[in-house]
C-alpha cells in the first residue's frame, strides 16, 4: 500500500450523462468513497506530484464526439498518461483507450492474435476509398477510425456507389481522418454476439437480433427480450428513442471466450466487450468490434440473470482497497 494513496477515493472519469447512473447508484447504496469526474469540467496539472485519487476508472466513450465533446477524446489520452506517470492504479488506462479509439489498431491486434475479422483496408483520405476497395467483396462499409455507437458508418452495395460518394465529398473519415474500408457481413439470421469481460475474464454474453439497417448496437439501448418483453433501460436517457433490437442471453463456445480474453489482454482492456458474428457463407465467427467500456445490457437481471453493476461495484471496491484508498468517506461507518 502506498502512503500517498492512503485514504483517497476512487475517481470515475466519464462523459455520458446517463450510462453510468446505475453504477453511481450502486456505489452510493454501499457508501463507497468515490468522486465522479465529468470530462466537461476536468483539467489537470502535469507538474503534480500525486493524484487526488487512489484508483481512477476510465469510463470515457469514443462516441463523445456525437454529443459535442470531440475535444475530450484526445485529452483523455493525455490525462491517462499523466496518471500512469504518477503510479496511479488506472482501470482501462492509456493502452485500453488507445485500443478503443482506433478501429485500425483493433485490426492490428486481431491480426497479431491470428483471429478472423472482416477483410479491410485502412485509408486516410476519401479519394483512396475506391482503390482500397479493389479486391474486397461488396457490400463494403466505410467505418471511421474513431466511432462509438455505430457513428459515421456507411454501407455501399457496389463500387459505383462508393466512387460517387468519394467524388461527391460524401465520405466522412472522422476525427483523425482515418477510416476502414471493410467488407460488410450480413450476420447469420441477423444475430450478433457481444461478450462482456470484467477483470479481463468472461462475465456474460448476449445475442442481439438486428435488421442490419443500423450500426448502433449499444446494449443499454436494446428495448426488448426475444419473448417481446419490454426491458427497463436504466442507463439510457429518459427520452431515448426505442429501436427494434431484441436480445437474449447466450453462451459462446470455450474457444470464443478464450479468444475474447486474449483480445482484451492484448488491448490492455480490463472491462469491456467484444462483438462478433457468424458469416452464413462459411459458418465462421468474425470479430469486428472491441470496446474498452461496458454499458451493460438493459434490464440485466431479466436477461442474463444477475446485475453486472453489482459485480462491477464489488470489483471496484476490491481494487480501491488493494490500492490503499478509503472505502468510505471520512466519518462514514461501513
Amino acid at each position: 500500500m502506498s502512503a500517498s494513496r492512503a485514504g483517497k477515493p476512487l475517481g470515475i472519469f466519464y462523459e455520458h450523462p446517463d450510462w453510468y447512473r446505475p453504477l453511481f447508484q450502486e456505489l452510493d447504496r454501499r457508501g463507497v468513497h468515490y468522486e465522479a469526474l465529468h470530462a466537461d469540467d476536468h483539467t489537470y496539472d502535469p507538474s503534480a506530484a500525486e493524484s487526488a485519487h487512489a484508483v481512477v476508472f476510465n469510463r470515457m466513450s469514443p462516441s463523445a464526439h456525437t454529443r459535442g465533446r470531440a475535444h475530450v477524446i484526445f485529452y483523455t489520452l493525455h490525462y491517462l498518461s499523466h496518471l500512469e506517470r504518477l503510479g496511479v492504479r488506472v482501470i482501462n488506462g492509456h493502452a485500453a483507450w488507445r485500443t478503443e479509439i482506433s478501429k485500425a489498431y483493433q485490426l492490428t491486434l486481431l491480426e497479431r492474435l491470428g483471429l478472423p475479422y472482416p477483410r479491410a483496408r485502412v485509408i486516410h483520405h476519401p479519394s483512396q476509398a475506391s482503390d482500397a476497395a479493389r479486391g474486397l467483396r461488396f457490400p463494403v462499409v466505410v467505418k471511421p477510425n474513431i466511432g462509438g455507437s455505430g457513428a459515421g458508418i456507411v454501407r455501399f452495395d457496389d463500387p459505383a456507389a462508393l466512387a460517387r460518394a468519394a467524388r461527391g465529398h460524401a465520405l466522412a473519415l472522422g476525427l483523425d481522418s482515418t477510416a476502414l474500408v471493410q467488407e460488410y457481413i450480413a450476420a447469420d439470421a441477423g444475430r450478433i454476439v457481444r461478450v462482456e469481460v470484467l477483470d479481463r475474464r468472461y462475465l456474460y454474453a448476449i445475442r442481439i437480433y438486428t435488421s442490419g439497417d443500423s450500426f448502433n448496437l449499444c446494449p443499454a439501448d436494446v428495448c426488448q427480450a426475444v419473448d417481446g418483453a419490454e426491458l427497463v433501460r436504466a442507463a439510457c436517457a429518459a427520452d431515448a428513442p426505442k429501436n427494434a433490437l431484441r436480445v437474449e442471453r447466450f453462451t459462446p463456445s470455450h474457444e470464443i471466450v478464450q479468444a475474447v480474453e486474449r483480445i482484451m489482454a492484448a488491448g490492455g482492456i480490463e472491462i469491456g466487450g467484444v462483438e462478433y458474428m457468424i458469416d452464413p457463407r462459411d459458418g465462421r465467427a468474425y470479430f469486428y468490434d472491441v470496446n474498452a467500456r461496458s454499458n451493460f445490457i438493459a434490464d440485466a437481471p431479466r436477461v442474463v440473470g444477475f446485475d453486472p453493476f453489482v459485480r462491477l461495484a464489488d470489483w471496484l471496491e476490491a481494487e480501491l482497497a488493494r490500492a490503499g484508498g478509503a472505502a468510505r468517506p471520512a466519518g462514514v461507518l461501513s
